[in-house]
């Protein structure tokens, strides 16, 4: 039991990070140059203008808004001050942000970890690159489809009759798994924003999941082994966990008053738009995965997008269309309701988001 329990927390410490409150376009912030001292060691090159995958990184949470002074971010294993990197986070994302230190850059969580959505539909894929998919206000689109994983997400959206635009983003989710068995994952709707309000709904095969409003309290499924949701703080922000399977991490969040200024999203006082920030972290896919992210996860896969745009749109919306948010019929659907062995991989493919 010791050991199972120090395995959960490992998982849940590895998906922590995911849980985003960021939102806008990729981008990263280039700091003032370190200050004369000792050189240190060329570090790899940017892959795609990113940091290489396992590149160290701290966390910055800046506590001073608006102030147009930079902040010191310093690592961890730095021990020469005079190499101090100065740094602040991205507009996209004021309140938080990752800061690699030996490229005195700066990136919005959700513009480096695979196997994330964020705000107006912003996904970075398995093979870590970036894109949008703006799907449909009221539709379901498949995300994730695979031999015994299907997640369709639900798509809200608001109208600018300014710009003459929609934008959507993600409400809830629909996981489809093993012998048909339904997980709902989704936001409340509100008018008004509220953070000490609990505004997560979780559902397994139509039966609410209730889960006690304290920080790292946990429920676990006694009719399925292995299923379990942990609230990794006392509202709005969940983990959800399939052994074997998945990890979803789930934080409701509102368009902001500082979001819709930047972005222009014609918000009103009628909706706060509350939607999910998520992270994925999948076991044992198949190498037939598709979806509009899990086809990133193929090990062949290559993107067709500009990712060097400043906006990567992945199009093909049709083909990613369910009936419903449970519904299995995407045109890219590879859900199977028993156990397809002939199509996983001998080995599987394991993907983390870290």
């Amino acid at each position: 039991m010791g050991r199972r329990h120090h395995h959960h927390l490992a998982v849940l410490a590895a998906l922590l990070v995911l849980l985003l409150c960021c939102c806008g376009v990729a981008s990263a912030v280039p700091a003032r140059r370190p200050r004369p001292g000792k050189p240190k060691p060329k570090p790899p090159p940017l892959v795609n203008g990113k940091p290489p995958r396992n590149s160290k990184f701290v966390t910055l949470n800046p506590t001073v808004f608006g102030h147009k002074r930079d902040y010191q971010a310093s690592c961890t294993d730095d021990q020469d001050a005079s190499q101090a990197c100065y740094v602040g986070c991205p507009v996209e994302c004021p309140k938080s942000c990752l800061v690699f230190c030996a490229y005195c850059l700066s990136f919005c969580q959700c513009d480096i970890f695979p196997g994330t959505s964020c705000g107006d539909p912003r996904f970075t894929g398995g093979d870590g690159n970036t894109f949008y998919f703006h799907g449909k206000k009221g539709q379901d689109f498949c995300i994730v489809s695979d031999a015994d994983l299907h997640i369709n997400a639900h798509f809200i959206g608001n109208h600018n009759p300014d710009l003459n635009r929609d934008f959507t983003w993600v409400q809830a989710l629909g996981v489809t798994f093993g012998d048909g068995h339904r997980l709902y994952v989704g936001a409340r709707r509100a008018v008004e924003w509220d953070e000490d309000d609990d505004h997560i709904q979780i559902a397994v095969d139509g039966e609410p999941v209730d889960v006690d409003a304290v920080r790292d309290a946990r429920w676990e499924s006694s009719a399925l082994p292995g299923l379990s949701v942990t609230r990794m703080k006392a509202v709005n922000t969940v983990m959800v966990q399939l052994d074997g399977v998945f990890a979803i991490s789930a934080n409701a969040v509102p368009v902001t008053e500082h979001d819709d200024r930047v972005h222009r999203y014609g918000k009103t006082e009628s909706d706060s738009l509350v939607h999910l920030d998520l992270g994925f972290q999948f076991h044992n896919l198949t190498k037939a995965v598709d979806g509009v992210l899990g086809q990133t996860y193929r090990p062949n896969y290559v993107t067709s997008l500009d990712i060097t745009a400043k906006m990567p749109i992945m199009g093909g919306a049709p083909k990613y269309l369910s009936s419903g948010l449970f519904a299995t019929d995407c045109a890219v659907s590879r859900f199977q309701r028993h156990h397809a062995t002939d199509d996983v991989d001998a080995g599987g493919v394991t993907t983390f988001a870290s």
